[in-house]
């Protein structure tokens, strides 16, 4: 049996509404899920792109990433990743660096096996580049086969590149696609053109006020002999991150009512700590 934890999006550095707290979230979200896959002994982290928020990260962002990342390499767990549009640069990549410090694997086209299973990547294909992509993806002897890569791909809503199409291309069989880049974790099952299961795992912290859902990462297993045992031996879990409440408080104004209204609603909350998201609709004052 094989348990790794799915994560992505993480966007470390990420300054939401110009508040260093909000900064510091971000990377609390991330030693969350260090410190979970250390509790639960995963064998590997599994980060689906996106590590960090811009191309360019402060140097406190990179010292942050590279406490989590040593870490998980003092328990032994490898943290397996591509990289995202976000973070993407011309050049050399930031993980590039951390692998060369021996605190990451840079996922491809070659296997990395981490137990029963063989770990792929690929990293995110800006449009104009899809036509052309060859997905000569080496060939493996693991009982099971996992595709990690970024974007946002069909058959989820708004994708605008089909998974389907990737996992037809390769002549490795994929039982899995471990998705970043859509904030909303969703899981699909597809039979065509193989039996697999397409998961994303969603942001470990609220990017935007869109992101209504509690954040978390996914825990994938492989094992075909579980008490419960699902289709084509993959089990995936949601799994919950103790994140910074966000209060959402939607107000609907009656003819005539205009801002006591609004402080009245907001009042009825409890804030501290929060971030709070103030929608107003209805026919009151401007």
């Amino acid at each position: 049996m094989t348990r790794v934890i799915h994560t992505g999006d993480t966007h470390l550095g990420y300054q939401q509404y110009h508040l260093p707290q909000r900064r510091e979230d971000f990377l609390d979200a991330f030693r969350q899920v260090a410190a979970d896959a250390v509790e639960q002994e995963v064998d590997a982290v599994v980060h689906a792109g996106d590590l960090f928020h811009d191309r360019r990260p402060t140097l406190p962002d990179i010292m942050g990433a590279l406490s989590v990342l040593r870490e998980l390499e003092d328990a032994g767990i490898p943290f397996l990743a591509v990289v995202g549009n976000h973070e993407s640069k011309r050049d050399a990549q930031w993980l590039d660096l951390f692998e060369s410090l021996g605190l990451a694997t840079r996922l491809g086209a070659e296997p990395v096996p981490v137990g029963n299973v063989a770990v792929y990547g690929l990293d995110f294909v800006a449009r104009a580049e899809r036509e052309d992509l060859d997905y000569e993806f080496a060939s493996h002897d693991c009982e099971y086969a996992a595709l990690v890569s970024h974007g946002l791909f069909q058959p989820f809503d708004h994708g605008d590149w089909d998974v389907r199409d990737v996992l037809a291309g390769s002549a490795v069989r994929f039982d899995a696609a471990l998705l970043g880049d859509d904030h909303t974790p969703q899981t699909k099952r597809v039979e065509k053109p193989h039996d697999a299961w397409l998961t994303y795992c969603g942001s470990t912290e609220r990017a935007s006020a869109d992101e209504r859902e509690n954040r978390g990462y996914n825990l994938v297993v492989f094992e075909d002999n579980l008490p419960e045992t699902p289709a084509n031996g993959v089990d995936i879990r949601r799994r919950a991150l103790d994140t910074r409440r966000f209060v959402f408080v939607d107000v609907e104004l009656a003819p005539g009512e205009g801002v006591e209204r609004v402080r009245e609603r907001v009042t009825q909350e409890e804030l501290t700590d929060a971030v709070v998201v103030v929608s107003i609709a209805g026919e009151g004052k401007p």
